[in-house]
C-alpha cells in the first residue's frame, strides 16, 4: 500500500521523555526516524483520509483519555519494548475498528499488545541484554501506576520518517 495513513496514541510528557531518551540511546541510529510512541493502525489506505479526519476528533471529543500503566519489558525478538496494560485504550481501538470495518489491512485485523518500542533490528543478545538492564529502570514507572494517554496522532507514512497529519485531543467525559 502506498503511503499508508498510521494511527498512534500519544504518550504523557514525562513517559514520553523517558522512552525518547531510551530509544536515542538503544535503537540503530540510522533507522531511528521516529518519536516514542503506541500503534494502534499500521495501515490506513490514503482513499481513507477524508473519513480519519472527521471521526478522530469525533471519537476524540466523546471519550475521556484512556488510562494505560507500564507493566515491564516486552521482548520483540530483536528488539525492547516498554509493555503497557492499556484496556481502554484497546476498548477506543475496537470501536475504531468497527467504523473501518473492511477497509483495515490483515495486520490491523488482530489486537495489538500495547508497548513503546524502544529497540529494533538488532541481534537477539543485544535485544536481551538491553531486556536485563532495563527491568530495573521500569521499576519506578511500574509503581508510579496508572496515566492518561492525552491524544490520537494520524501520521502519513513517508518510508522514513512521518509526516504529522492531524492530533486529537480528548476532551470528552466518558469513558469506554
Amino acid at each position: 500500500m502506498p503511503n499508508p495513513f498510521i494511527l498512534t496514541a500519544a504518550l504523557p510528557p514525562d513517559l514520553a521523555g523517558f522512552a525518547e531518551g531510551l530509544r536515542r540511546a538503544h535503537y540503530p541510529a540510522e533507522k531511528n526516524h521516529l518519536h516514542a510512541h503506541v500503534t494502534l493502525f499500521h495501515a490506513f489506505a490514503p482513499s481513507l483520509l477524508e473519513e480519519l479526519r472527521d471521526f478522530l476528533p469525533k471519537v476524540a471529543r466523546e471519550f475521556a483519555a484512556p488510562e494505560g500503566a507500564v507493566k515491564g519489558v516486552m521482548d520483540l525478538g530483536k528488539g525492547t519494548a516498554i509493555a503497557l496494560e492499556a484496556p481502554q485504550l484497546l476498548d477506543l481501538r475496537a470501536l475504531i475498528a468497527e467504523h473501518f470495518h473492511g477497509s483495515l489491512t490483515s495486520q490491523d485485523l488482530y489486537e495489538p499488545r500495547p508497548h513503546i518500542t524502544i529497540q529494533n533490528k538488532v541481534t537477539k543478545g543485544e535485544a536481551r541484554a538491553l531486556q536485563a538492564a532495563l527491568a530495573p529502570d521500569l521499576a519506578s514507572w511500574i509503581a508510579k501506576g496508572r496515566f492518561a494517554f492525552p491524544a490520537l496522532e494520524l501520521w502519513h507514512y513517508r518510508g522514513g520518517p512521518w509526516e504529522q497529519v492531524k492530533t486529537c485531543a480528548f476532551r470528552g467525559r466518558e469513558r469506554l
